[in-house]
């Protein structure tokens, strides 16, 4: 499928690692002209050079922003005035028991889960509608409707991302802009591989060992019964900013290898 995307500008938001670098992958390889963003601009050089190296003529630009503020995001608007696809990739996670979770937490959690996405999309969308066509996608989580009792914090916070995105799809009716959330399952990124392995190393058990596990406790409703990888959910929200998704607007995508029961 083309999904025409050639002469377009995205921007993907955390993509130097992870989900966020495999779909700023797939979108140069469907053409479209990708902003890299990370923290430090080493960093977002290093990953835009991968990908041109994986994507022959490829154009591919790092922008670093820490986008944990207002002032982080602002930075990325000045460096990117406008652009026609918006992936709000950018955020944070972190087990932690309720009653040690202090307000301070809180609210940084808020402010780089939500807030990063709110301050962008409000910028970006005056320009996606004076051109009557552009794609904003929210990557929340399962962990939006089936809130982990171990991070309640950032689970508030991807139950967010679900409204902020319908609301803002309620405000594109009748025009060429959609707004989606695309909800990944549990996702072998490199934050969490790593989460993993240091958790199976302390217990003297091999990788596989430990997800067998996680999966037959912490997620036994998972008909995937593994870790997606970070290119299974990068596909759905490649395919999300192609012209051929323009009848999806307002939608909450799970690409969670079955661990949400509901059907809705």
């Amino acid at each position: 499928m083309d999904l025409q995307l050639q002469g377009k500008k995205a921007l993907v938001t955390g993509s130097t690692l992870g989900i966020g670098f495999a779909t700023a992958l797939g979108l140069a390889r469907e053409g479209a002209e990708v902003v890299v963003n990370g923290r430090t601009q080493v960093r977002a050089d290093e990953a835009a050079a991968l990908i041109r190296a994986q994507v022959p003529g490829a154009r591919v630009t790092g922008v670093a922003a820490d986008l944990a503020g207002a002032e982080g995001c602002a930075a990325l608007i000045e460096a990117v005035p406008d652009l026609d696809v918006l992936v709000n990739n950018v955020g944070i996670f972190e087990p932690k028991p309720f009653d040690e979770i202090s307000d301070a937490e809180w609210l940084r959690f808020f402010q780089t889960n939500v807030m990063s996405g709110v301050r962008l999309s409000r910028h970006y969308l005056a320009g996606m509608r004076a051109r009557d066509w552009g794609r904003i996608i929210f990557v929340s989580s399962e962990s939006a409707v089936q809130i982990p009792a171990e991070m309640i914090h950032y689970g508030m916070t991807k139950t967010a991302q679900l409204a902020v995105a319908r609301g803002l799809a309620e405000t594109t009716a009748g025009t060429g802009i959609t707004v989606n959330s695309v909800l990944p399952g549990p996702t072998r990124s490199e934050g969490v591989a790593a989460f993993v392995e240091q958790i199976a190393g302390q217990r003297g058990i091999s990788f596989a060992a430990m997800e067998r596990e996680f999966f037959d406790t912490a997620r036994p409703s998972s008909l995937l019964r593994r870790f997606a990888t970070v290119e299974e959910v990068a596909n759905m929200i490649v395919y999300l900013c192609g012209a051929g998704a323009s009848a999806t607007n307002g939608a909450a995508l799970r690409v969670d290898g079955g661990v949400v029961r509901a059907i809705l």
